[in-house]
C-alpha cells in the first residue's frame, strides 16, 4: 500500500517541490517519518494520529513509513501535516490517489479534525491584494 501527495517546503520566499511518500507495510503499529524532518515535521504524527482517529478513522496496525523527497532539503513546518494525513488516507485506501493527483498541499492539524491557516500563505494573499 503506498501513495504520494506533493506539497512545498519554504526557504525564504521561495517553495521546493516536496513529495509525502507513505508506505504501509506489516510489522510492529508505529509511523515513521524520514527525508531531514524537523522537530515540528516529525512531530506530526501525533497530530496525524489524533485528527485521524477524531474523524473516526482508526490507523492500521502496522507499520507506516512516511518519506519526505527530496531526502537533502531540511523539511520545517506543520504545514506538513495535512499532506502526511492525506497520503495517509490514500495508502489505506480511505481516499482515492487520483484526487490529489494536481494538487499541492499544505495544512496544519490541530488536534481535532479541522484546519489551521497557513500564516506563509495568507501573508501572500495580503501581498497580492496589495499589488493588484
Amino acid at each position: 500500500m503506498n501513495s504520494t501527495v506533493k506539497t512545498v517546503s519554504f526557504s525564504g520566499l521561495f517553495a521546493n517541490d516536496v513529495l509525502v511518500q507513505v508506505h504501509i507495510s506489516t510489522g510492529l503499529p508505529s509511523i515513521t517519518i524520514v527525508g531531514l524532518a524537523s522537530k515540528s515535521v516529525a512531530e506530526s504524527k501525533e497530530r496525524v494520529r489524533a485528527a485521524l482517529s477524531n474523524m473516526g478513522l482508526a490507523l492500521p496496525p502496522k507499520r507506516i513509513s512516511v518519506n519526505l523527497s527530496p531526502a537533502g532539503m531540511i523539511k520545517e513546518g506543520a504545514h506538513f501535516d495535512l499532506p502526511i494525513a492525506l497520503a495517509i488516507m490514500i495508502a489505506m485506501g480511505a481516499l482515492p490517489q487520483e484526487y490529489l493527483d494536481e494538487t499541492i498541499i499544505l495544512g496544519e492539524l490541530p488536534l481535532r479534525h479541522t484546519l489551521y491557516a497557513i500564516i506563509f500563505v495568507e501573508f501572500c494573499r495580503s501581498i497580492t491584494r496589495l499589488l493588484s
